[in-house]
């Protein structure tokens, strides 16, 4: 019997994907686990792993094209030449626009302007048209985002200089989807202040010691911290949506790790339900998957408020981009001569410096040492 491979939800405000890269053709014997396409969203590239062990006999996507979450994007047969059930009606809309409510050129470029996706639109017919997007606008009080120069796709190439082009892996796919998120999309600043590390230096080594950690607990700590203060204040947990806050109902903390030569940001979904001990160990197991590429598709994604340490580098500023729809990212750094300096790079769309500044003061001190 056929078994069909669906096409996974990247995030809850998203019900379609953009199929980006496949690495199988129909024919390719596969096994469980292995990776069968990325789907691509504005907060980031996923891969899509087989769940069982067979060939490829169907696929019901296109390339650069959008699916449906839940459709199915390809079908697995037991032998080589088993029959594929009829394509899925969830199956993929091309993205060049040919099929049902799909953008005309002027509309995709609308779009682009106002900063939505084309599954927010109704459309008034089989296609969905520039006055469509632009009824949409209005009624919503949507104002269209100033011209930011060439995209990263069609970026100038210095003249008369041959090279080639090389495919993105998919972290670095992920890379560029976060930089154009927040050029584009977010109204970046930054703050930062020194402040004393002794009182957090000493309050890690207690915990430390009290709970046999074998590693300094101290940027855990502090990222716990940040989400104490993010259940607090809602407001920091937020974004910008349809000229509305929306402030998130559980915290996804995200917290950088460079492996080799990727950086993840890697999450710890739902934080506020763990305790500060219980956050300490998430997070510990997290950076451990992270270093030896282990991490979940899941533990990628969806990261609502962030925390950025360059401090191993003895870097003495560190301005980090912000993850797609977040308000916040954290930095923490510490120089090679001991300075150590806590920095926020902000969305001022959500949040004031006066508001960032109060949060930084804060975080400069565990709780219980105030």
């Amino acid at each position: 019997m056929a078994t069909p491979v669906h096409v996974p939800r990247v995030n809850n405000n998203d019900d379609e994907v953009r199929l980006v890269e496949l690495k199988i053709e129909i024919g390719s014997q596969v096994t469980v686990g292995q990776v069968l396409a990325a789907v691509e969203t504005d907060k980031a590239v996923v891969d899509v792993e087989s769940p069982a062990t067979g060939f490829v006999i169907a696929i019901d996507a296109q390339l650069d094209a959008m699916a449906r979450v839940g459709g199915v994007l390809l079908w697995l047969g037991e032998t080589a030449d088993e029959k594929a059930p009829a394509a899925s009606a969830a199956a993929a809309t091309p993205a060049d626009g040919t099929g049902e409510a799909a953008p005309t050129a002027k509309a995709r470029a609308l779009l682009l302007r106002y900063g939505i996706s084309a599954s927010q639109v109704p459309a008034s017919s089989a296609r969905l048209s520039a006055d469509d997007v632009e009824r949409y606008a209005a009624a919503r009080g949507l104002s269209p985002t100033a011209a930011k120069g060439p995209s990263a796709s069609t970026a100038a190439l210095a003249p008369e200089i041959e090279g080639r082009r090389v495919a993105l892996r998919p972290d670095e796919r992920g890379m560029l989807a976060t930089v154009t998120w927040h050029r584009d999309q977010a109204v970046a600043g930054y703050i930062e202040l020194p402040y004393d590390p002794a009182p957090w230096d000493a309050y890690a080594k207690q915990f430390g010691e009290q709970h046999g950690l074998l590693l300094n607990p101290m940027l855990a700590l502090m990222a716990w911290r940040l989400v104490e203060l993010a259940v607090e204040s809602p407001k920091l947990n937020a974004t910008i949506a349809d000229g509305q806050r929306h402030e998130y109902g559980e915290v996804n903390l995200g917290f950088t790790v460079q492996a080799g030569d990727v950086l993840y940001l890697a999450a710890v979904r739902d934080a506020a339900s763990a305790g500060e001990l219980d956050f300490v160990k998430r997070l510990s197991g997290l950076q451990r998957r992270a270093a030896a590429h282990e991490l979940t598709p899941l533990e990628t994604q969806g990261t609502t408020i962030g925390f950025s340490s360059m401090a191993r580098w003895n870097v003495s500023r560190h301005i980090p981009i912000l993850a797609p729809h977040s308000a916040v990212m954290i930095a923490h750094a510490v120089s090679a001569d001991g300075r150590a300096v806590l920095g926020a790079t902000y969305d001022h769309r959500v949040l004031h410096g006066g508001a960032v500044a109060a949060l930084l003061r804060k975080l400069s001190r565990p709780r219980k040492a105030d």
